[in-house]
């Protein structure tokens, strides 16, 4: 095979050539979407972040990471999105994406990435590295009709407590992008959010400024984004930390009432939109799903949030040839709502349980031991271990972005 060079892309190179190689692998982009590409993928060269592989000068593949963070119950966790993974037609079959993925792969580990989660094609290359599914998007569509009128506050459960108030929504623009970064990422920790993102800010601000979306922020505490489909509204995010900032957004939205269709949008499958409305004729559907790999085992778990009044400590073997740091015999322990995961002598304890970086990623995420057992993903351990990371795991994980 013709020897094949990968590095990351700098400002010199041609970006319309890396542009032609991603529309022979994925097919044409609309003409706004080129240009947000371009964009994105300029920035991701300047920060390192984006690969390409050559034979010669001739552009045969590329990768790109997007820096991110992650939400694991109120955890903040520094996450590489592995997007645009792509070889040219022509030179499909030889290897070169397992070289890509490789070369990612330590690029993210050598920038401190902590965790990593794409969204893919096709799962086998994935799996053969570490990645694992993990978690979905969730999509909802409900008559707009039926948004008109929220279902009211319980009296009951508020005790008589103040009547809900009225937050003033105001007109988000790209100059509000830190604004809008930090609250997003706010949202998902007051929630305990499992899998949830949040970009950085310069993806962020040319997203607030594209002409087609219509973005709002309810006072401190909450932010919206839709846009029209015909005459169908898409809701790309709703984020509150308040029950009032909630109403206040879903309220703004539902005033299109009498002129659109349907609402539809991305939503955690028990976020707080499913109590709000009178009838059950909200539909949800689960779209593909997306794929979890742990880069840095300890220091992931120690970013992870877990139940604050549960007390834990089992032993794990784990064995991860891509990311050699994580093998080993470690002691798992959870209590406070904080984990730690140290090293554990120089032989497996007798109830270890056993693991590769596929089973860590799915028990990461908050996959029962009991699924991963009957997958052949973990072995060993015991009944009692087994609970125990089940409710330290504990999750439902899920995104609602796409990239």
């Amino acid at each position: 095979m013709t020897d094949v060079a990968i590095r990351p892309l700098t400002r010199d190179d041609d970006f319309a050539a890396q542009l032609d190689l991603g529309e022979r692998a994925f097919g044409p982009y609309p003409e706004q979407q080129r240009a947000r590409w371009l964009r994105d993928t300029r920035r991701r060269a300047e920060q390192g972040l984006a690969l390409g592989a050559f034979i010669g000068e001739e552009p045969v593949g590329a990768a790109t990471i997007q820096d991110m963070r992650q939400f694991w119950l109120g955890g903040v966790v520094k996450l590489a999105g592995i997007s645009g993974v792509k070889v040219a037609p022509e030179h499909r079959g030889r290897g070169i994406g397992k070289q890509l993925m490789t070369e990612v792969l330590s690029l993210a580990a050598n920038r401190g990435y902590l965790l990593s989660a794409l969204y893919p094609a096709t799962t086998p290359i994935y799996r053969s590295f570490g990645w694992e599914l993990a978690g979905a998007k969730h999509r909802f569509t409900i008559p707009a009709r039926s948004l008109r009128t929220l279902v009211a506050p319980d009296e009951l459960a508020r005790g008589g407590g103040a009547a809900p108030g009225d937050v003033p929504v105001r007109r988000a623009t790209s100059a509000d992008a830190a604004t809008v970064t930090k609250l997003i990422g706010e949202c998902h920790q007051a929630a305990r959010d499992a899998g949830a993102i949040t970009w950085d800010e310069g993806p962020c601000a040319e997203w607030l400024a594209r002409p087609d979306l219509y973005s709002y922020l309810a006072g401190d505490d909450g932010f919206a984004a839709y846009e029209w489909a015909g005459r169908d509204l898409w809701v790309q995010c709703l984020h509150a930390k308040t029950p009032d900032a909630l109403r206040a957004l879903w309220s703004t939205i539902a005033s299109h009432s009498s002129v659109a269709d349907s609402v539809s949008g991305w939503t955690s499958p028990n976020g707080p939109f499913w109590w709000l409305t009178y009838e059950r004729d909200a539909t949800i559907s689960r779209r593909s799903m997306w794929m979890l790999r742990v880069i840095d085992a300890p220091a992931a778990i120690a970013a992870r949030g877990f139940p604050p009044g549960l007390s834990v400590s089992v032993p794990l073997e784990l064995n991860d040839p891509a990311c050699p740091a994580n093998t080993g015999h470690w002691r798992l322990t959870v209590t406070g709502g904080e984990g730690t995961l140290f090293p554990n002598g120089s032989v497996p304890a007798p109830s270890s349980l056993t693991l590769g970086p596929r089973g860590l990623a799915a028990l990461y995420a908050g996959i029962p031991v009991g699924s991963l057992r009957l997958a052949g993903l973990v072995s060993g351990g015991t009944f009692d271990g087994d609970a125990s990371l089940d409710a330290a795991f504990a999750a439902t994980p899920y995104m609602v972005d796409d990239f």
